[in-house]
């Protein structure tokens, strides 16, 4: 039997709120994040993303007591991203209520983080988080990006993805800065080269608008759909996404 498809909603923090912008910019206010993350686990969300958007660009680390107070109140898997740099980070994270950690400028700026992590607590805890963005200069055509988009890596994101993978990342959370927040519909193509080089689960992140755009990620290849502005805002609920799913012949939960 097939795995399900895991319908997860990311919580986007800023200075203690949940934000949505489009391309990271021009943020505007979408709650509170624990009474938000309460309201998906009531609603069916398969897991949660939280991720403080801010943390990396400021140098500081997430905000432990709102991942304290989330993971009191829902009892699903919550993953956690954000500043995370060291075994340490990951450790109080963990203990903190994180099910997961994501993990991106950390991981590129030193690349044995991954390993190191992977040794101490398993593939299972480590999330390569991957804003992705199209780039000419890169033989895959994706380069990679950093503090929200704002700055390039100079890496090739499919050749960083594999290398991620093969150091022990657990599952990759693939966003796509190009169409994030313009429910537009996730970046397909980005999503099948990535499938194409890792056997780790993937995350689709960055586009959805519509139904039909969950089923187009699955059908090429998402193991997981995650949006924000949609469910924040209430274009769709968790069980349209789920029933749109299962219509076009995915298992879910």
């Amino acid at each position: 039997m097939p795995l399900a498809i895991r319908v997860i909603p990311c919580l986007d923090v800023h200075d203690g709120r949940v934000v949505k912008g489009v391309n990271f910019k021009n943020l505007r206010d979408a709650g509170d994040p624990v009474e938000l993350a309460a309201a998906y686990g009531n609603e069916g969300a398969d897991e949660l993303v939280f991720l403080d958007i801010s943390a990396s660009a400021q140098g500081r680390a997430t905000t432990y007591d709102m991942v304290r107070r989330t993971a009191e109140t829902v009892f699903i898997p919550l993953a956690v991203g954000g500043g995370v740099r060291s075994v340490e980070d990951v450790d109080t994270l963990l203990r903190t209520g994180a099910d997961k950690v994501g993990i991106n400028t950390g991981a590129i700026s030193r690349p044995q983080t991954i390993n190191e992590i992977t040794e101490r607590f398993g593939n299972q805890v480590v999330v390569l988080s991957l804003d992705a963005r199209r780039e000419t200069g890169q033989p895959s055509g994706f380069g990679v990006t950093t503090h929200g988009g704002r700055t390039t890596a100079g890496l090739d994101a499919i050749a960083w993805v594999k290398e991620a993978a093969e150091r022990g990342a657990g599952e990759i959370l693939l966003n796509s800065m190009d169409a994030d927040g313009t429910t537009d519909g996730f970046d397909l193509e980005l999503i099948a080269a990535v499938k194409a080089v890792v056997d780790v689960p993937v995350i689709a992140s960055g586009g959805a608008g519509t139904v039909q755009h969950f089923v187009a990620a699955a059908q090429a290849g998402a193991d997981a759909v995650l949006a924000a502005s949609v469910f924040h805002y209430g274009t769709l609920t968790i069980a349209q996404v789920k029933a749109g799913l299962a219509t076009a012949g995915f298992a879910v939960r």
